[in-house]
């Protein structure tokens, strides 16, 4: 298999973090500095900052309830990072992320394998967010919403649409919305060329995960074992 994805199985990191690690030249196979795109037979050995790395074999999966304030990043130095707050046992790193200033649903897991299959746009997968901004809503503001906004993309360094998505007005000041997409801090910057400002943001599915039974600031198991179905 190819070397970011080996890197992945053993539960390390994710596959673009490998890559980062192969770019930096901190990841060897056989002893030699390994490069971008190579492959990986049986009995080979990868290190990564000269420690073996060996295929993870128990892959574990968690759904958190994040509050505001925890940052969605494995730096450990940040303060208020999300893998001190969990102080889960085991090695795990969060499945994409949710801004600091947002709340709700987000996974975990030290299975890099799957990272790429949740997050990878055209795979289609859903995640449903309840919004609410700081003034009251129109029908030309649901309307925006739904068919797409024009948004700067500071990644490719242009404009870019939104993809048309589903909005449900809940009250004057909340809506709910359904996204594939997931551009940074989409959302806010999406009511934001519209005029609207984020009061509170929360992520309340994932796919078929939700919040049901997951305390703020409490986390759980889901038992999608070592080959989750939906992927």
């Amino acid at each position: 298999m190819r070397l970011n994805r080996y890197i992945s199985h053993t539960g390390l990191c994710s596959r673009r973090e490998a890559d980062k690690l192969i770019e930096e030249g901190r990841v060897k196979v056989n002893g030699e500095t390994a490069g971008l795109g190579i492959r990986v037979e049986d009995g080979d050995k990868v290190s990564v900052d000269g420690k073996i790395l060996e295929t993870k074999k128990d892959f574990v999966y968690l759904a958190f309830n994040k509050p505001v304030g925890i940052t969605c990043t494995t730096e450990r130095h940040i303060k208020g990072n999300i893998i001190d707050y969990i102080n889960y046992p085991e090695r795990i790193f969060p499945v994409g992320r949710l801004d600091k200033d947002s709340e709700g649903l987000i996974l975990l897991t030290n299975d890099g394998s799957i990272v790429n299959e949740i997050l990878r746009e055209e795979n289609n997968h859903k995640k449903e967010y309840i919004v609410t901004v700081n003034k009251k809503i129109t029908p030309e503001f649901i309307k925006g919403m739904s068919r797409g906004v024009r948004i700067y993309n500071p990644v490719k360094k242009e404009h870019t649409i939104t993809k048309k998505c589903k909005v449900k007005q809940l009250n004057n000041h909340s809506f709910k919305i359904v996204l594939s997409q997931g551009l940074n801090r989409q959302i806010r910057r999406m009511c934001s060329a519209l005029g609207y400002n984020v009061v509170k943001l929360k992520r309340i599915k994932i796919m078929d995960v939700t919040l049901d039974g997951i305390g703020l600031g409490e986390w759980k198991y889901l038992d999608w074992g070592t080959d989750p179905k939906r992927f």
